[in-house]
């Protein structure tokens, strides 16, 4: 798994930026100039735009903007809607789709390009938002499931060009430090997202579903992460700091990538082998946001859980993903002393989950006495710190998937 370059040299020892070696490869491709200049304040300089770190911001805000805004909203608990079965319908039909496309979306990429596919990726959010604005209206479950359904494909587009920029981009040495920079940015997403609706429900503590404003907030956020996916430069133009390429394999046709694929999962057993780690990695969510924050809390207090959450996931992300980086271990001992602290964690935190989740059951949330919890009460602190170590969790099994 080590990058290209990297032989016969010394991964702790940090490389001189090599401008001149950048300009001879950007020339080669047709690159802009000004793709290779660094801005500059004073004596501190910028990344130029063509760098893995600028590039990793850029997909990092378009995440903190389109997911970051989507996690925040169905962290409320069933999207924040009165009627948390028809956003449930409209999830099923979401990961339906993303299952499908996200096991091919990366033979999409190789074909038409990171910034297209990340393109398509950003256009579902805000329309899926919108479903569920209009829902509240109209009560029209067709629309929200198709969009639902569309998000999903897309969902699976822009996770695949996400994860491409994240992992390929960067050096051996530097992916965990990619990993934690972007799960920080992407979180701060869902914790100003859930200032949205803490803001707008403060004063209501009896409310169980936000209102027109919120959707309409999400949205342009969210339009405003899908422009920013024009912006992204595509691959052969990106260059290291020491000058070196990023290379992206591409096959010749639409059937040689899906043979690829085929051969991958029967030559690397390791791929397959991984797959239910990677099943794991969604499966908790449906929980969090619906049966523990949906079921447990008013709407204000699933928006201050949901800015905690995020704001959890900020910290798991830069400990996980700095604790693979330490450079006074081998790659393989870092691999192991991560699964083993992942283990633990694990444990102990949905130890501490089962313990919480016996006070009550699903039969339980559906009869009209039972008791929902605001943050003004004195129980309420328990339920705050089991759903922060939720958000630590899920930033740290993150991390170490794509690690």
């Amino acid at each position: 798994m080590s990058s290209h370059g990297e032989k016969n040299s010394d991964p702790n020892i940090e490389k001189p930026v090599d401008e001149e070696a950048i300009h001879e490869q950007s020339r080669a491709v047709s690159g802009k100039p000004w793709m290779y200049k660094r801005p500059k304040i004073g004596s501190f300089k910028f990344p130029y735009y063509a760098s893995p770190t600028s590039q990793l911001l850029l997909v990092s805000f378009v995440c903190f903007l389109c997911p970051g805004m989507f996690n925040a909203l169905n962290g409320l608990g069933g999207g924040g809607q009165q009627d948390p079965h028809a956003v449930n319908i409209g999830n099923t039909a979401l990961y339906s789709t993303f299952a499908v496309i996200g096991f091919t979306a990366g033979s999409i990429a190789n074909r038409v390009g990171l910034r297209w596919t990340l393109l398509f990726g950003g256009f579902g959010y805000f329309l899926y938002v919108g479903s569920m604005l209009s829902y509240n209206h109209n009560r029209n479950l067709g629309f929200l499931t198709f969009a639902g359904a569309l998000l999903g494909a897309c969902a699976g587009c822009l996770w695949c060009a996400q994860g491409a920029v994240m992992m390929s981009y960067p050096d051996e040495k530097s992916k965990g430090k990619f990993i934690s920079w972007f799960w920080i940015i992407f979180n701060l997403g869902g914790v100003i997202g859930g200032l949205v609706p803490l803001a707008q429900t403060m004063n209501a503590p009896e409310g169980r579903a936000v209102g027109d404003g919120t959707y309409i907030a999400f949205m342009i956020l969210m339009f405003i992460g899908f422009v920013l996916c024009f912006f992204l430069v595509e691959s052969k133009y990106v260059r290291r700091e020491d000058g070196s390429q990023v290379i992206v394999m591409k096959n010749p046709s639409w059937w040689s990538e899906i043979k690829g694929l085929g051969e991958v999962l029967v030559s690397d057993w390791y791929i397959v082998a991984l797959f239910p780690m990677f099943i794991a990695s969604n499966w908790f969510y449906a929980y969090h946001f619906n049966n523990v924050n949906g079921a447990k809390f008013n709407i204000r207090t699933r928006a201050l859980n949901s800015c905690l959450y995020y704001l959890a996931q900020m910290f798991g992300a830069f400990a996980f993903g700095y604790m693979l980086d330490m450079p006074s271990l081998r790659r393989t001992t870092r691999a192991r002393l991560g699964l083993v602290v992942l283990f633990i964690f694990t444990m102990a935190v949905w130890g501490g989950g089962y313990a919480w989740q016996r006070e009550y059951t699903r039969a339980d949330t559906a009869l009209e006495n039972f008791r929902i919890i605001d943050f003004k009460d004195s129980d309420y602190v328990g339920g705050m710190f089991m759903y922060i170590l939720y958000g630590v969790y899920d930033a740290a099994y993150q991390t170490c998937v794509y690690w």
